[in-house]
């Protein structure tokens, strides 16, 4: 009997979770895996394991990080299987604090160069970068969605800053200096359409 109790109070626990937090961890996934498709089952079986692991959770006001810590195994776990390591930012809110630069530069109208700098840094930094400036999880959270410690966490955090401003100087350079060829190609083209109009 206490078994079937359990199971009722595991079932009604994370109904009310999904009820309040499906979309925002639906949302973290397709951000990941850039699949809507993909990230709809894997929100689905996140919130499955949610249920069979229902007795891990020590604390139930810890639950959205735990969530977030359930959800992030399972995209890692796909990227791995696939080899595939993208990410897709989209717009998040703040939380009640000025937004950090990065989350501005998030929350800007996203670049291809962005994306691709963004496509560089370790899934883990990203991952990291993801939840604390779009999903605004608090350090504890942080640490608890990837399983680390607090101070792991904001060291992680402060490496992923660090990646991304450094992804974003590569870019910009390579941006700068395919502008710079194309337009050096215009003007030898110019150069090459006057001398051709000159012989006439």
């Amino acid at each position: 009997m206490s078994g079937a109790w359990e199971q009722d109070a595991a079932a009604g626990f994370v109904e009310d979770l999904f009820a309040a937090h499906h979309g925002e961890i639906y949302a973290y996934l397709i951000r990941m895996l850039r699949d809507p498709e993909l990230a709809a089952d894997l929100t689905q079986d996140a919130f499955i394991k949610a249920y069979r692991n229902y007795n891990v959770l020590e604390k139930p006001e810890n639950a959205r990080a735990w969530l977030y810590q359930i959800a992030h195994r399972v995209a890692l776990d796909d990227l791995r299987r696939k080899r595939i390591v993208r990410f897709v930012p989209l717009v998040g809110e703040s939380r009640n604090t000025a937004p950090s630069a990065e989350h501005l530069v998030m929350e800007a109208r996203l670049s291809g160069e962005l994306q691709r700098a963004l496509e560089r840094i370790p899934e883990r930094q990203r991952a990291a970068l993801l939840l604390a400036e779009l999903h605004d999880l608090t350090g504890l959270e942080l640490a608890a969605a990837l399983g680390v410690s607090h101070v792991a966490a904001r060291a992680l955090l402060t490496r992923a800053r660090e990646s991304l401003r450094q992804a974003l100087a590569a870019e910009r350079e390579s941006v700068a200096a395919a502008e710079a060829a194309r337009d050096a190609a215009r003007a030898d083209a110019k150069t090459d359409a006057g001398r051709r109009w000159g012989r006439r």
